[in-house]
């Protein structure tokens, strides 16, 4: 049976799972764009590149496969920052980047949007994706667009493929279903590592399970959820794995995230005989800032590229092979009731204070758990939208996104396209600060195109707020926008200013209506006010400061003068 390289492409995509495409239209994409719109996927173009690498990225994590779409040179490198993010924070996205015909390259070297060579941007990518191709030879395209397809699922990781535009009309044999073949655990070292972990947590006076990120991209949640069942050991997650496991649970802990976290589970957590890691990214913003105290000697550490038992390292051995061998009996069931618990608010009307009190972040995010429901999907923008969300207990909503490692700008708003294009049953809400939203709010626009109808919370403090608390200056300060008329601008979607209490209760009850439009809510608060997750990490920061001086003092006290020491 005869195909195309791009039929084939789009073939495999669906099988894949995929039903969406992100991008935006350019000269050298266009052809494969056109095959796209002429197939059961659904072209979703979005204002800007950037976006449309956000949108991809989020509908992966949803769906376990995304895919942006875009021309050459002005298109593939606008998306090396979210291709980056995507390989940070393991979400399979595929990059697909239309590129010069090869009769072009060979008549024409100073074509537009070459850069240094025509290879230059295939490979910027190499260094970005776990698998990286140019469909440049017809006779081996089908096998190369099953190998990086087989790479990104198999690895949760993005890759890139490089679509000439004489090669999308080109006929190919079209091959038989692939065979996928995936690394496999030494029998006797998965045994070993098994026994000695489990001996390990039955030994353990205070196990804890740390329920971590890549549980969710390798299909491995209900695994995990059972073994946490099954055992009695509670569980928490950092902030990259918020939302992975259900908060009203009655083994979760809440999040763990060093001294940005609540005192009472960091206590809990680092106090542990037995840290059981599994699929964790032990990255800086998920121990708070570097200020969390784990002791590698205490922890099981399983991740996809590394297994290591206490202080013993395990070879060839699979994430999901060494899970399952836990979740076997083995594990001592136990109960364990006096551990700290998510705080559950049943009270819709908990926010403190009365309708003419100022609106702050704590009372704003106090006042939105209640607001959740089952059908919302939360998506958090990096800086005060994410550190104040950590409070926030999300169990009265579907998911919880944000790029809590990678931790780029602009993330939240254009991932609600992708969001909700993932689960299209499902209202996004979106929590982002004013500076962030400036740089991607505008696909906004998208939503309205689309009919898609998120919730834009906009943290309007007037500038870049966490970069205040490491260093201030005037580049920390943005030009106000009046957000109320963004609606008009764009011809839809609904909109409301925030300054009390008063105000958040009138938009909230406005918003829960939906019209088939994005509600936009602007937030205003107090430059200096922030969320009491970086009140404490502030504090912690400043005892350990303290600390440091009063044992620098003690030790320049014990020197003689001259400065040696005596001994």
């Amino acid at each position: 049976m005869k195909t195309t390289i791009g039929g084939y492409l789009i073939q495999r995509l669906q099988e894949h799972g995929v039903a969406h495409v992100f991008g935006v239209p350019g000269d050298f994409v266009l052809t494969f764009m056109h095959q796209i719109e002429d197939s059961p996927l659904r072209l979703i173009t979005t204002c800007d590149e950037q976006g449309a690498g956000f949108a991809a990225d989020a509908y992966a994590r949803l769906n376990g496969l995304g895919v942006v779409a875009v021309t050459y040179g002005v298109g593939g490198l606008k998306i090396a920052n979210t291709t980056g993010q995507a390989y940070a924070e393991k979400s399979p996205v595929v990059v697909i980047s239309g590129a010069p015909s090869m009769d072009e390259r060979r008549r024409h070297p100073l074509i537009h949007h070459k850069v240094r060579s025509y290879d230059t941007q295939f490979r910027v990518f190499q260094q970005l994706t776990a698998a990286a191709t140019v469909l440049d030879d017809a006779d081996s395209a089908a096998s190369e667009i099953d190998r990086v397809l087989a790479v990104a699922r198999h690895n949760s990781l993005p890759v890139y493929i490089e679509l000439p535009r004489d090669m999308v009309d080109c006929q190919i044999d079209r091959p038989a279903s692939p065979a996928v073949s995936a690394p496999e655990s030494d029998p006797q070292t998965l045994a070993a590592a098994v026994d000695e972990a489990v001996a390990w947590i039955n030994r353990a006076q205070r196990p804890v399970i740390v329920f971590g990120v890549e549980l969710h991209r390798f299909g491995l949640q209900d695994v995990v959820m059972r073994f946490i069942e099954e055992s009695g050991i509670p569980a928490t997650v950092t902030l990259l794995d918020k939302g992975a496991i259900p908060e009203r649970h009655d083994g979760f802990l809440g999040v763990y995230a060093g001294a940005l976290g609540r005192e009472d589970v960091r206590e809990y957590v680092e106090g542990s005989d037995c840290l059981i890691m599994l699929g964790t990214l032990l990255t800086d913003m998920n121990l708070g800032s570097y200020t969390a105290r784990l002791d590698p000697a205490r922890c099981i550490n399983a991740t996809r590229d590394r297994l290591a038992v206490g202080l013993h390292i395990f070879e060839r051995v699979q994430l999901e092979d060494f899970v399952a061998g836990l979740v076997a009996p083995g594990v001592l069931p136990r109960h364990v009731d006096d551990h700290p618990r998510a705080p559950i608010r049943e009270d819709a009307r908990v926010t403190a204070g009365t309708g003419d009190d100022p609106i702050t972040i704590a009372r704003l995010f106090d006042r939105l758990e209640p607001f959740l429901t089952d059908d919302m999907v939360v998506l958090a923008d990096p800086g005060d939208a994410l550190f104040a969300s950590i409070d926030l207990p999300v169990q009265g909503a579907r998911a919880f996104l944000a790029p809590a490692f990678y931790a780029s700008l602009g993330f939240a708003v254009p991932a609600a396209i992708g969001a909700q294009c993932a689960c299209p049953d499902s209202r996004p809400l979106v929590l982002v600060g004013d500076g962030s939203f400036q740089m991607t709010g505008v696909e906004l626009s998208t939503c309205a195109k689309y009919g898609l109808d998120p919730l834009v919370i906009v943290l309007n403090n007037g500038g870049y707020t966490t970069e205040r608390l490491i260093l201030d200056g005037g580049f920390n300060d943005i030009q106000p926008w009046d957000l109320s008329k963004l609606p008009a601008l764009l011809g839809a979607g609904r909109s409301h200013v925030v300054n009390t209490v008063g105000d958040l209760e009138t938009a909230l009850e406005a918003a829960s209506v939906r019209d088939g439009q994005f509600f936009l809510i602007e937030v205003r608060l107090d430059k200096s006010d922030v969320s009491p997750a970086l009140v404490r990490l502030g504090e912690r920061l400043q005892k350990a400061a303290t600390a440091g001086m009063e044992s620098t003092s003690v030790a320049s006290a014990a020197r003689p003068p001259g400065g040696r020491t005596t001994g």
